[in-house]
């Protein structure tokens, strides 16, 4: 009798059979969670309506800060050339004349700082007269005096540290009075001579800084004044002065005459000893001579003067020889300030 295998047997068997039949299963790669929530999408996207955009305002320019290239000592002047006063510097042939302010303000009476690497100057653009100081490239300006009266005349004493200026905000009439501040324009004081104000038009250091020589306006003299910086020892040295400057080695002044009889008489360029003696015409011209300044070494003298029709800056030597026009510019030129290195 023959053996018949059970259901469950048969069942087993084929089982086994079909599985060595399909192989071996791949194993299914294991799933990673998202790692951020998606927002569903939006059942309807609806296309926005089109809007003209501005043309975007362009940014305003500037001007480049101009490019200065200069051989010290170099020459300050200020000049009209443009239809308003500018500061200028130069070298002192009369070279690599550039416009530093760039402004259409009133800029003038330039002067420099010992060290040359800063102009002080005089200038309405905020409204007023004011004193200001920029480096020796036109950078970094700074507005010293801020103050609602008129600022004029700057002038740097030796050791740099202060700035004497001319000032109506005493209030006096048709005249200016003295004054000093520190070279960032802090500690502005009245300069005073025998407890009163010292009417002055402008000033002049002497190089090492123990005398002052001012253009005295009190009573219409425009005399020249000699005295210690504090306004102590005051001496009236000449008449019918319109400026003035100390030579480098501090024995002489050179200054701008108007003549002996008013604004209409002749202006010329005079040197003289420092108390007043010796005085020399230099110019003797028809022309409007004015402003004088020594150049560094002593042996020669700039000013400004008409001779050629509009005022120019010129040169000379020490002795009124050989004068020279730097600028030859169509419009006038004017003050000039000649750096001391």
């Amino acid at each position: 009798m023959k053996h018949r295998p059970n259901k469950l047997t048969l069942i087993l068997a084929i089982t086994f059979v079909l599985a060595a039949c399909a192989g071996p299963q791949p194993v299914p790669s294991p799933t990673h969670a998202p790692t951020a929530i998606e927002s569903p999408p939006t059942a309807t996207q609806l296309t926005p309506t089109p809007t003209i955009e501005p043309s975007p305002t362009p940014a305003p320019t500037h001007t480049a800060a101009p490019i200065v290239r200069l051989t010290f000592p170099a020459i300050a002047y200020y000049g009209n050339r443009t239809g308003d006063n500018e500061i200028y510097v130069m070298n002192e042939d009369g070279s690599g004349q550039v416009d530093l302010t760039n402004n259409p303000a009133n800029d003038t009476r330039p002067v420099w700082s010992p060290d040359h690497t800063r102009i002080a100057f005089s200038s309405d653009r905020d409204g007023n007269q004011e004193i200001y100081v920029m480096n020796a490239d036109g950078s970094g300006l700074l507005n010293l005096t801020q103050n609602p009266a008129l600022d004029d005349h700057p002038a740097w004493s030796p050791d740099g540290k202060q700035i004497a200026f001319a000032s109506d905000r005493s209030g006096t009439k048709y005249l200016t009075t003295l004054f000093l501040m520190n070279a960032d324009g802090s500690g502005q004081t009245k300069l005073m001579s025998k407890g009163k104000e010292i009417f002055a038009d402008t000033m002049a250091w002497s190089p090492d800084g123990t005398r002052i020589a001012v253009l005295d306006n009190a009573g219409g003299e425009h005399a020249i004044l000699v005295m210690n910086p504090d306004g102590s020892g005051a001496v009236r040295i000449v008449f019918l002065a319109a400026s003035v400057a100390w030579s480098p080695d501090g024995k002489r002044l050179a200054l701008g005459s108007g003549g002996s009889g008013g604004e209409d008489d002749n202006h010329e360029v005079y040197v003289m000893n420092a108390d007043g003696s010796d005085q020399t015409n230099l110019t003797n011209n028809p022309a409007k001579d004015e402003n004088p300044v020594w150049s560094p070494d002593g042996t020669q003298i700039a000013f400004n003067s008409d001779r050629d029709g509009d005022q120019e800056v010129y040169i000379m030597n020490a002795d009124g020889s050989n004068p020279t026009n730097l600028t030859n510019s169509p419009g006038y030129d004017y003050s000039p300030a000649w750096s001391m290195k």
